[in-house]
């Protein structure tokens, strides 16, 4: 290895430490394959460089961009080239031919982006459409909801500059001749191709030899579009594109069930709409207990989800009538507004992680992903398909895109145990038997990889076969590109990574949602890379500061599951481990926007307290982890506050006492609070009448910065409220739980139960200050104390204001209106990551709303989060996640004048240290103290 790793290191970036190669031996499949040497090539000519060392030293080359194959076709033992990291450069767009030229780690909302001022768009858009690289769509075919209009990324490919397994490289077009051999084995093959391959449209598993056919235009191009890196390295690609959809409108049709969804399908294709998907009742009622809740859909058990278009909204009105009248469904539902339109169409976005559970919480794969059957066939396939998982004991949650024929289904097979991987075996072979049956194919427009090559054999005879064999060899001779895939396959239950992982102990959070298993907690992750979007959520704020996938939410997770496998990264003191989280903010986005839903915060903190137990910890730990102890002590005496805040002041002595406590000395030290928000309200004139509310103040808002929680008591006072506040501090144990010191943090919540759990059994609503803290009572104290019947009553108890104020039992109703109007104030709001993660702020959106508010809501962490952005190493990262959204935000002139809301202490503080602006909290702003 050492020899042909120092000839890599010589030409690219390359990487082969145990944490880079375990981050890429998976990608959204089953499988786990380490890869020997991870690559990142910054420019063509590093590419045919990576590529001669490989063929001189033969070491296996497998092409990865935003590694979401679902089969397997991203991994392998060679060299991995990311193309994502540095060549997705998009090179032009030339909108009167409508082509673009992009190059392969190009991500395909990046493309649409830059194509919309031109009223231009790339058709095909599959759900990961967000991460999803032209190389990896040119690799598996990929498709989406619009390929039913626009066709599959085959049909949009105009040519591809590539290099294959010899060295060769060239523009691929309608030019056989520019690879040898390559028209005579056409021409002595031209009836098996005729008879065996392209009979549909999403016959995509093997190679798509039909598009060499003299009366398909003879596209080498075309038909390299989805040998999922196998004879080719794509270089660049030139694109089709077309113009954006006018008036596109969504009409949702309702049958008793997918079946009879399905029946219905022929009979709308004539009216030749944009799309047609198919969702089953059992995937919405996973999404529903996900999300809390999904838009309203027309009655039935099974959806159809239509998009028509038409030069104008009449005319678009006019289809949609048309498509009803003919649909033969129990309800229907057009829809004319985007925003609800794009809610509905969230339901099937979400479904491809969330669908890696049954409604029952078990775990369900991938692995008959994708299977496809001309649209004639389908319910009759479907039916069938339902009874061969039956006959296995088997559930899943199918949906897709009905109008092509292409079923998306994971399955619950118990995969945990090496026993079960036989039976698992046995029921792919009679899936792609009973496809076959149907005139169908194993893949739909994810590509066979590692899950399906071997199961080609039951659609193609022995001669088509033969005949991939021998058109891959045209271009690797030496089988180093992608090997094992599509020719000279391994069987689909090798390599499989969940059989593979052994328990993980749990001694702090019970894990309730995956039965207290830690191991089936990591396994969570299927690998959809929802996490890797640079736009949009507030998912995985360090990777899109860094763009490194070692900070990305699933890499995170395939390291725990390392540590569960044992072969690479060894237990919980594991160096590897260590690189993997310390980027990770704690901010729990991830436990909202993953739709698988990932908490790498939650498993970060178990990791953490296993490493650290009885153990000694870092400095930080004890400083920051201790944070609310410290505070206490010194705000207990008002004279000792003020002397230690002007202490801190003083440049020399705040940098000493930093260093010392692991603190980065850029920081500014946050002040004590010398009158504590407990005697500010004791010494306050309280109303006797009113209804009762207790006011749970955090340690925040108790020793640091009482100034939210007093505004809190005016406001709720005025708003008819008698507010009582505990008999004594109660913390939430919220920066032991961040420092992995989860004894500490069960002692705390245990102790707060004590103080809030009779005010929750009597039904008095109690409202948290601190956005982190009341996360912690909505969610991490069912967790880590699951035993203790006062969490659920605390938690179901615990309201922030908004929820309070727009709550229309216990609000105080809907004439009440705030001391100052909001009328034109524009706002700009920081939503705290662990109000987005666990309460969400559409009640707080909502309310500002209503009042008039102008407000631009920021999605992204603000940086700082709590001790992360605190601690010495973490500054930069912290500063660059900042720059994601907030700073931006701040120091726009337009910003001029608007108000910065941000619930979050973290938040405010990294407004102040960074932009030098002064935030303001919920109350602050409806009192006017802005």
């Amino acid at each position: 290895m050492t020899s042909y790793v120092a000839a890599l290191q010589a030409v690219t970036e390359t990487d082969t430490s145990s944490r880079r190669r375990a981050e890429y031996s998976s990608d959204a499949s089953n499988y786990r394959v380490v890869p020997s040497a991870v690559v990142f090539p910054r420019s063509t000519e590093e590419v045919l460089a990576i590529h001669r060392i490989a063929r001189e030293y033969e070491v296996p080359i497998t092409s990865r961009g935003a590694g979401t194959s679902c089969a397997g076709n991203a991994v392998g033992g060679g060299i991995i080239i990311d193309y994502s990291r540095h060549l997705n450069r998009i090179i032009s767009i030339d909108p009167e031919a409508r082509t673009a030229r992009v190059q392969p780690g190009v991500v395909m909302t990046d493309l649409q982006a830059a194509a919309r001022p031109y009223g231009l768009w790339f058709g095909p858009d599959p759900s990961t459409k967000n991460r999803a690289t032209f190389g990896g769509m040119i690799g598996n075919n990929a498709c989406g909801p619009h390929a039913l209009a626009y066709g599959r990324t085959a049909d949009n490919v105009v040519s591809l500059d590539v290099v294959d397994g010899q060295g060769h490289r060239f523009e691929a077009g309608t030019d056989l001749d520019v690879v040898p051999g390559l028209a005579e084995l056409v021409g002595r093959n031209l009836a098996p191709i005729r008879r065996e391959l392209g009979r549909f449209t999403r016959q995509v598993s093997g190679y798509s030899l039909e598009h060499l056919l003299p009366e398909k235009g003879s596209s080498l191009a075309r038909a390299l579009v989805g040998t999922e890196g196998t004879c080719v390295s794509v270089l660049e690609a030139t694109v089709q594109l077309h113009p954006l959809p006018p008036a596109p409108l969504l009409v949702v049709l309702g049958y008793p069930n997918m079946i009879e969804a399905a029946r219905a399908v022929p009979t709308l294709l004539p009216l030749r709409p944009q799309a047609i998907e198919g969702m089953d009742s059992r995937l919405v009622e996973v999404v529903r207990a996900a999300k809390g809740s999904v838009p309203q859909l027309p009655g039935g058990q099974g959806w159809l989800f239509c998009e028509v278009a038409g030069e104008t909204a009449a005319e678009a009105e006019q289809r949609a009538r048309e498509l009803i009248e003919r649909a033969g469904a129990e309800d229907s539902l057009v829809v004319t507004d985007p925003g609800q339109a794009a809610a509905l169409w969230s339901i099937r976005a979400d479904g491809v992680g969330l669908a890696g559970r049954t409604p029952a919480g078990v775990p369900t794969w991938p692995g008959w992903e994708d299977a496809a059957v001309p649209p004639a066939a389908l319910a009759d396939y479907l039916t069938e398909f339902e009874q061969l998982m039956e006959r296995h004991g088997l559930t899943g949650l199918p949906y897709g895109h009905f109008g092509d024929g292409c079923i998306h289904i994971r399955v619950d097979w118990p995969l945990s145990d090496p026993d079960d991987v036989p039976a698992f075996g046995t029921f792919l072979e009679e899936a792609a038997t009973l496809v076959a049956k149907f005139g169908g194919s194993t893949s739909g427009e994810h590509g066979d990889g590692r899950a399906r090559s071997s199961l080609l054999r039951h659609m193609y005879s022995d001669e088509v076969l033969a005949l991939f064999a021998q058109f891959k060899g045209l271009f690797d001779p030496q089988d180093l590109l992608n090997p094992g895939v599509v020719v000279n396959p391994e069987p689909p239950t090798a390599n499989l990574r969940r059989p593979q992982a052994h328990p993980l102990a749990t001694n702090g959070f019970a894990f309730r949602e995956d039965g207290g298993d830690f191991t089936k907690a990591v396994h969570r992750c299927v690998g959809v890379g929802k996490c890797r979007s640079t736009s949009g959520g507030f998912m995985c704020p360090s990777y899109r500061a860094t763009r490194d996938e070692k900070d990305v939410t699933r890499a995170r997770a395939r390291m725990l599951q390392e540590v569960a496998n044992g072969t690479m990264v060894a237990g919980w003191d594991a160096p590897e481990l260590a690189e993997s989280l310390d980027y990770c903010l704690s901010c729990k986005a991830c436990g909202r926007d993953c739709p698988a839903g990932v908490d790498i915060a939650r498993y970060k903190s178990e990791a953490t307290y296993q490493r650290y137990r009885g153990k000694l910890r870092p400095m930080n730990h004890y400083a920051l982890g201790w944070l609310p102890r410290w505070a206490r002590l010194v705000s207990a005496f008002p004279p000792v506050a003020a002397l230690a805040n002007s202490a801190l002041a003083i440049t020399p002595l705040r940098r000493a006492v930093f260093a010392v406590a692991g603190i980065d000395q850029r920081r500014q030290m946050t002040g004590f609070a010398t009158t504590r928000f407990s005697r500010w309200f004791k010494r306050r004139r309280q109303p006797t009448v009113g209804r009762d509310v207790l006011l749970w103040a955090d340690s925040f808002s108790e020793n640091l910065d009482p100034s939210g929680a007093q505004a809190m008591v005016e406001l709720l006072q005025g708003a008819g409220y008698q507010v009582r506040i505990p008999s004594q501090q109660a913390c939430c144990g919220l920066t032991w739980i961040s420092t992995g010191q989860l004894d500490g943090a069960k002692k705390r919540l245990s102790q707060l139960l004590d103080v809030l759990s009779p005010a929750a059994q009597q039904g008095v609503p109690i409202v948290g200050i601190e956005p982190s803290c009341t996360a912690v009572l909505r969610d991490d104290l069912l967790d880590l104390l699951p035993d203790d019947p006062r969490a659920q009553a605390v938690a179901a108890s615990v309201r922030t204001l908004a929820e309070l104020l727009t709550d229309p039992v216990l609000g105080p109703g809907p004439d009440w209106e705030p001391p100052q109007s909001l009328a034109g104030v524009r706002v700009i709001a920081q939503p705290h990551c662990h109000q987005h993660a666990v309460m969400g702020f559409e009640a707080d959106a909502a309310l500002l709303q209503r009042l008039g508010a102008e407000v631009t809501q920021l999605e992204g962490c603000c940086g700082l989060a709590g001790n992360f952005g605190m601690e010495r190493g973490h500054y930069e990262v912290s500063v660059a996640v900042a720059q994601n959204a907030l700073l931006p935000a701040l120091q726009d002139p337009d910003a001029a004048g608007a108000v910065f809301l941000a619930d979050g202490y973290s938040c405010r503080t990294q407004a102040e240290q960074l932009a030098g602006v002064r935030g303001v909290s919920l109350p602050q702003l409806l009192l006017g103290q802005r």
